[in-house]
């Protein structure tokens, strides 16, 4: 396994933007008067999982009990729909939660439950995951936590060590992001490491076969929003584990960088920026050859030549010719490398936050860089030449 190969495993958030966190927005229905009663209940039972007091008769005890050392800032429930039929009704609702110095705002998530009312109050009697709902960490587990300089790591079925040792890349990663990422953004980061990859999929909502062989994604929504929660760094522990510690460090400070930028980045980011900027910052600072980090798209170089364009989002799914895919990652990681040497670094943050904002990107490259599309992809494919025809790759 080369650097290649780490830069493929690692450059892996290509959800951007569709790993979003659904929340309801609709006023609940209602079939009677209990919706106040229910929603006390609910309340009643949100501050027992702050308090750490949930009552053994609850049907999520057990998992309740998995968040012991979780430090957690709010649980909250929010009624969205109420089917009741005399006694007994049936729920949906927003479960939202913070974790203490993370999260701006609750993730959240939905749950249907079932309830009974017995002498003029309401309890739960049944707790599971709304419609195509992912899953949380502590549902797999109990889960060990480790508390980094500028980051917090949650694992479940994990050697602390592992954990240790995840939370000493993302202090690395945090603070090389910060160099590269100027201006406000969280300065830190929140990691789940689950037991396995079947598990990673489970808390993505996903099918496992979409993330074999990726060691790590970023989960958030993207835009501007003042109350955007923290992002989730989900690790896939088979093939993180499988990486060397130089790997490890380029995934977690990729991952961060997503993370940093996620506010700048929009449904009108193209994905060649998007992942080679999280791949510029990673890679920054190095020293390696572009050989190195480039290799699929060095031996494309040599055979025929660079690409004749920049890549398209297509061109970075996963799934399908993964060489294919690993030319579209470096190809990105060079685009940006050549913005930020040509026109400096702090342009090139500046056409990423105007592309995120609504610029269109040949407006943006007009204003901030002063060129054109075409322009800066012959530019680009100048560079390639440059850099990989020669340059020499393990």
């Amino acid at each position: 396994m080369g650097v290649g190969w780490t830069r493929r495993a690692g450059a892996v958030a290509v959800l951007l933007g569709l790993l979003l966190v659904a929340t309801g927005c609709r006023e609940p229905r209602t079939g009677g008067d209990g919706t106040a009663g229910i929603q006390e209940a609910l309340d009643r039972r949100a501050a027992a999982v702050l308090a750490r007091e949930v009552p053994p008769q609850d049907p999520a005890v057990r998992e309740f009990a998995h968040l012991a050392r979780v430090p957690l800032a709010s649980w909250t429930y929010r009624v969205l729909d109420v089917r009741r039929e005399g006694a007994t009704a049936r729920v949906r609702a927003e479960v939202g939660h913070r974790l203490d110095g993370y999260d701006a705002a609750a993730v959240t998530g939905e749950r249907l439950l079932e309830l009974v009312e017995r002498d003029g109050r309401w309890r739960v009697t049944a707790d599971r995951p709304g419609g195509g709902a992912a899953a949380q960490l502590w549902q797999q587990g109990p889960v060990d936590v480790v508390r980094g300089t500028h980051s917090l790591v949650l694992g479940v079925g994990q050697e602390p060590a592992r954990l240790r040792e995840i939370a000493g890349l993302a202090d690395r990663a945090v603070p090389a992001v910060a160099d590269a990422w100027p201006g406000r953004w969280a300065r830190r980061v929140v990691v789940l490491v689950p037991r396995s990859l079947d598990d990673m999929a489970a808390l993505l909502g996903e099918p496992a076969a979409r993330y074999r062989g990726m060691a790590a994604v970023t989960t958030g929504r993207t835009g501007r929003g003042a109350r955007t929660p923290a992002d989730r760094v989900v690790v896939n522990p088979e093939a993180f584990g499988a990486l060397g510690g130089f790997g490890r460090r380029v995934v977690l400070t990729h991952e961060t960088a997503h993370a940093a930028t996620r506010a700048d980045t929009s449904a009108a980011t193209p994905m060649w920026l998007s992942e080679g900027f999280a791949d510029w910052v990673a890679y920054r600072g190095t020293g390696l050859p572009a050989g190195e980090i480039a290799p699929e798209l060095r031996r494309a170089v040599l055979a025929g030549g660079p690409p004749a364009a920049l890549p398209a989002d297509g061109d970075f799914a996963f799934g399908g010719d993964p060489a294919a895919a690993a030319r579209a990652y470096e190809g990105a990681w060079l685009a940006c490398r050549l913005m930020a040497e040509r026109w400096g670094e702090g342009k090139a943050v500046a056409f990423y936050r105007a592309v995120g904002g609504g610029t269109p990107v040949p407006r943006a490259m007009a204003e901030v860089l002063g060129t054109s599309p075409d322009a800066f992809t012959r530019a680009w494919r100048d560079f390639a030449r440059q850099e990989l025809s020669s340059a020499p790759s393990r």
